[in-house]
């Protein structure tokens, strides 16, 4: 599927996506339907420790904030591929949800939906 013409944000190889309903200059020709992005991931042993002694003392736990970063970016690029699957050439309404899914012994993983709407865009001539 190709990009969008003068698309700024649309690189070579890239879809637009945004988090708004519509698209400046282009109007949407078909919903292809909803699509999304899932991943569910737990911290490294390593992380849950430095985790852990951050929280005791407070501040920013970067092991978790990257950790979190990767894992949104995983959802994202699986987002792109269902769109492209489905045959998009761009997606709206775009959003993620989180929630932690607890498992035995009090162990835990954390589950990132990113989702949208999968349309097919074109220029607006009107």
């Amino acid at each position: 599927m190709s990009r969008p013409p003068n698309l700024p944000y649309a690189a070579p190889g890239h879809m637009p996506v945004t988090t708004t309903f519509t698209i400046e200059g282009y109007r949407i020709k078909q919903y292809m339907g909803i699509v999304r992005g899932l991943i569910v991931r737990a911290p490294t042993i390593s992380q849950g420790i430095l985790g852990g002694l951050k929280s005791i003392i407070g501040g920013q736990i970067s092991a978790y904030t990257e950790m979190c970063e990767q894992t949104r970016q995983q959802a994202y690029e699986l987002l792109i591929d269902h769109a492209r699957a489905v045959g998009a050439n761009a997606i709206v309404g775009l959003r993620y949800d989180a929630s932690e899914i607890a498992g035995k012994g009090g162990g835990g993983a954390t589950e990132v939906l990113c989702y949208g709407t999968a349309v097919v865009i074109e220029p607006d001539t009107q």
